[in-house]
């Protein structure tokens, strides 16, 4: 089969598409005919060499897809060949054909294209990780977003929504501002105009934020910290702004008096169980919501794989508002 490979560790230039060994469906696995795959910042970094796949797992980018199911392995009940799905993947997206726990497919709704619905698992089961199984997000919780026109972002402000808690989200620029408020944002805030936290404070009537769902790291701690309510949970899940954090002392007073909770928390290095029960209980909590379109897989531009270089490109330069899509069907030059 054709796959996107890496010549050596750099930049969007190292990527091409060449043949590797066609997968097979495993005891408990389904072989699917990939359709479209999503783009995620943990493919740059591995394209850099700085996330490396999980060991024992395939080391072609990729870590969602929808497609069809061309193979059933032994001892799987309840697929045949030729349903819709997507799938969370450990990695192998950028490929013809990838093989996936069945536990971890997700019947695709009608209503959803194939890009769309490689829009939804990492960016949905990490939100809803994060938010709901971790942090405990519940009716008129105040969450934090940041990078809120991320493909995770924008999961992150419809899960808020719909679990009835406000949605408060910092982006870079009027436009995705405009673009997170009508995704269901309740507040916006552009960081290049300083720090969010006296915006934060006087949205939630100085109460702070009861989550934080942090994609930046190190230069928002203190002020998440300061910002946070009493009972506070931050859920680190990304570090773009990176990970030392610039200080000559640390406080804990603000740990200890408001019980401030922090989470740190990465989806890939899940177990298989982990990840199959994940995706089972929000699945049966979130399939209805894509059906009937109270939840939107967000997709900002499909690209055909053979500019797979162009669409790392595009991310890189975060221009992207939802998710980079790859178009698998289109012929690979």
């Amino acid at each position: 089969m054709k796959a996107v490979q890496i010549k050596q560790y750099g930049g969007p230039e190292e990527l091409y598409i060449g043949e590797r060994p066609d997968p097979v469906a495993g005891e408990g696995e389904l072989l699917i005919q990939v359709k479209a795959a999503g783009l995620n910042r943990a493919d740059l970094l591995q394209r850099e060499g700085k996330y490396p796949a999980v060991p024992g797992e395939s080391d072609i980018l990729g870590l969602e897809m929808a497609g069809v199911v061309i193979g059933v392995g032994s001892g799987v009940t309840g697929w045949r060949e030729g349903e819709r799905v997507c799938a969370l993947l450990p990695g192998g997206g950028y490929s013809e054909r990838v093989a996936v726990p069945a536990g971890m497919a997700m019947r695709l709704p009608a209503n959803l294209s194939y890009a769309e619905g490689a829009a939804i698992p990492e960016a949905f089961l990490t939100a809803y990780l994060n938010l709901v199984k971790l942090a405990g997000m519940t009716e008129g919780d105040y969450v934090l977003i940041h990078a809120g026109a991320s493909g995770v972002g924008s999961a992150a402000i419809q899960l808020a929504r719909e679990f009835g808690a406000h949605a408060l989200v910092t982006a870079g620029s009027s436009e995705k501002l405009e673009f997170c408020r009508e995704l269901g944002a309740a507040g916006v805030w552009n960081y290049r105009e300083g720090s969010f936290l006296p915006w934060l404070l006087e949205a939630t009537g100085g109460h702070g934020s009861d989550i934080v769902l942090d994609l930046v790291g190190a230069p928002y701690f203190t002020d998440h910290l300061a910002g946070a309510a009493v009972g506070g949970r931050i859920v680190l899940v990304g570090m773009t702004g990176g990970s030392e954090v610039p200080m000559e002392s640390f406080d804990l007073n603000p740990l200890l008096m408001k019980r401030i909770s922090i989470i740190g928390s990465t989806l890939r290095s899940r177990s298989r169980e982990d990840k199959i029960r994940l995706t089972q209980q929000f699945w049966q909590q979130a399939s209805s919501g894509f059906a009937d379109g109270a939840l939107q897989p967000v997709v900002d531009r499909i690209f055909p794989w053979s500019r797979v270089r162009e669409a790392h490109e595009w991310m890189e330069a975060n221009r992207n508002k939802g998710k980079v899509i790859l178009d698998i069907t289109a012929d690979a030059e």
